[in-house]
């Protein structure tokens, strides 16, 4: 197989409460520098390949584990990246008789904030919930139940070591599979303005800010399949929680219409605890 290369072109509570209740409720650019070679480099600018792409759809796994309970919430929409805005439907897990809980909720991503739609906990259900992901411990790579897509290219921002694990195929595209770790506080440096908060923010509150992660990019530099491993403590039981973040991104150049709802829309009250 040919060699592939790369070039690169010119709240808390609110939030905390999601995972919480899920957790309680389941008791084409020229190239140049050889991937292989420096995959370091290339994987600190996956990001770039994104930009490039301009759009696309995802899907996304979030499996938590903390004593002798897993859950998985999952979710699936669209991502602007040239916006840096995505509409996620997440789906938190069924509780033990098979049954969901809740409906689905519905995740605004935007630069520094999330908003979220069917919340629950008192909120009404025409309103949305508004949180600054700065704010969040983990700069909400976590507590949405979903990681931004876009930010978890730029934790790659701030890979320190990769290896090239070999090819594969996804959904009938061969891809590139690399395997590493990210410093999130490295990342947070070198990361778009909309990222940084959010990135620095979980290079504080996460338990160690080393990222462990699997990622498979295509012919173009584009991120097909990323995997991250967080660990932090959950703030109501003291407990630490293991997090394996995946997002599937396809679909690249789909069109994307997301906008942010008026001030209006916006719930002010009281979020009950769950």
């Amino acid at each position: 197989m040919a060699q592939r290369q790369h070039g690169r072109a010119g709240g808390t509570v609110v939030a905390a409460g999601l995972v919480a209740c899920a957790c309680l409720g389941a008791s084409g650019c020229g190239s140049s520098g050889s991937a292989a070679e420096d995959p370091v480099h290339t994987l600190r600018e996956a990001s770039d390949a994104l930009l490039r792409a301009k759009s696309s759809r995802a899907r996304t796994s979030m499996e938590m584990a903390t004593g002798g309970t897993r859950v998985t919430i999952r979710g699936e929409g669209v991502y602007d990246y040239t916006r840096q805005l995505g509409r996620l439907k997440v789906m938190l897990p069924q509780d033990p008789t098979g049954r969901t809980a809740h409906r689905p909720i519905t995740e605004l991503l935007a630069p520094g904030a999330l908003f979220m739609k069917n919340r629950g906990a008192g909120v009404p259900a025409d309103k949305w919930v508004r949180v600054e992901t700065a704010g969040l411990s983990d700069g909400n790579l976590v507590t949405g139940g979903a990681t931004d897509p876009f930010a978890a290219a730029e934790v790659l921002r701030g890979t320190r070591s990769a290896t090239l694990v070999g090819t594969t195929h996804l959904a009938g595209t061969e891809v590139w599979h690399y395997r590493g770790t990210a410093d999130l506080s490295a990342a947070a440096r070198t990361a778009s303005p909309g990222a940084r908060d959010s990135l620095g923010a979980a290079a504080k509150g996460f338990a160690t800010a080393v990222v462990p992660f699997d990622v498979y990019l295509d012919d173009e530099g584009r991120i097909r399949k990323i995997r991250h491993r967080f660990s932090f403590v959950n703030g109501r039981q003291k407990a630490t929680v293991a997090v394996a973040s995946t997002a599937l991104l396809y679909d690249f150049g789909a069109p994307v219409d997301v906008r942010l709802p008026p001030e209006g829309d916006i719930y002010a009250g009281r979020i009950a605890e769950e």
